[in-house]
């Protein structure tokens, strides 16, 4: 993959280690009590909203890399950090399971908010037999990005180590000063209720419930080239097709016939090349995304960090430049929300909301 629009981001994104240890795990899940978490009244958000979440009572949930959690119930925003009980202020992932909690992975760890306040989850003992899958199972990344990842079934907090390749045993002999090749930037559950993870290099893996695929395309590696953008994010489109943020597309559920298929594909997927460089160019560098999501009207949109968002609606591309004084400005995240509008998460100019034309800043 080339990385000049994204060599910042790299940067932002500390790797505490090369090959990380896993946290130490004990045998309990829970601490007895949590305590209150009132939070601060503010007026807006911070500018580092680098992940957006909306729950089903309609209360949106903003995570800073900087500075907490944000909740905005569409009247006030309460600012939570750790002095109410987040473990670190550094906030990567927002989840919700089906009694309505809420689950923020932070830098130090995961935290599970009931309404009332925080409580940190302690992982249980590593056992490789935990690698299973239930529908009401939660999937968290280790954010040391040592090459573990969490699962919640509910009750306890499993510390699971990815599996091992030999692709990856090779990388880490050849590049063992690089970040770890089995570090888990992004988790993706698709319409069959399989997970999916997005690694540093080694391109992604789908867990089935019982066995791993990989995918380990050059275009979703570059792994003869050295430290890659990695995959850091993934959707599924309305044709059962998926996307890893390259210019190729992935067939994984039935294969229809295309004269476009490439042909060292494996047996599980078939490789599609597809809209290619997002702004036409025939050689050109803008065939990543940072963020992908599919809207209600099956478009998908991608956010670019420094060329703001893409928006493919199967046939035409539409650009939406995402500008702050006339220039481009890094974004982050895309999401939408339960009623199918379209957000956007920016590392230094908070959140912005698409109003059908153009995108504009959230303020309450």
């Amino acid at each position: 993959m080339k990385l000049p629009l994204i060599h910042n981001l790299c940067i932002l994104i500390l790797m505490t280690s090369c090959h990380g240890q896993p946290p130490t795990p004990t045998t309990k899940s829970e601490a007895p009590s949590v305590p209150t978490a009132t939070g601060d009244t503010t007026k807006a958000l911070s500018n580092n909203i680098m992940v957006i979440h909306q729950d089903r009572k309609n209360n949106y949930w903003f995570g800073s890399w900087q500075e907490g959690l944000y909740k905005y119930d569409g009247k006030s925003i309460v600012h939570f950090t750790t002095k109410d009980g987040l473990p670190d202020n550094r906030v990567e992932e927002i989840k919700e399971d089906a009694e309505g909690n809420i689950y923020v992975n932070t830098r130090q760890g995961l935290c599970r908010y009931n309404g009332n306040g925080f409580l940190k989850l302690t992982p249980t003992m590593r056992f490789n037999g935990q690698w299973t899958s239930h529908p009401v199972d939660l999937w968290f990344k280790s954010l040391d990005y040592s090459g573990y990842i969490y699962r919640w079934d509910g009750k306890n907090l499993h510390l699971l180590e990815f599996p091992k390749s030999q692709l990856g045993e090779d990388y880490i002999q050849k590049h063992p000063n690089y970040p770890n090749p089995y570090a888990v930037y992004c988790i993706y559950k698709d319409s069959r209720q399989n997970i999916w993870f997005g690694t540093s290099t080694l391109g992604v893996c789908r867990f089935d419930g019982e066995s791993f695929d990989w995918i380990s395309e050059q275009d979703v590696t570059e792994i003869h080239d050295g430290p890659a953008n990695g995959v850091r994010s993934i959707a599924e489109d309305s044709n059962g097709d998926f996307w890893f943020n390259t210019a190729c597309r992935y067939t994984v559920y039935g294969h229809p016939s295309s004269e476009n298929i490439h042909p060292e594909a494996s047996t599980f997927y078939q490789r599609t090349k597809s809209i290619g460089c997002l702004d036409g160019k025939k050689d050109g560098d803008l065939n990543e995304y940072l963020s992908i999501i599919k809207d209600d009207d099956d478009n998908l949109w991608m956010a670019t960090y420094l060329n703001g968002v893409w928006k493919y609606d199967g046939k035409k591309i539409h650009h939406y430049l995402i500008q702050v004084n006339d220039a481009n400005i890094p974004v982050y995240c895309l999401y939408k929300d339960n009623n199918g509008d379209i957000w956007l998460g920016t590392h230094e100019n908070g959140a912005f909301m698409f109003n059908g034309q153009s995108f504009d800043k959230f303020t309450p």
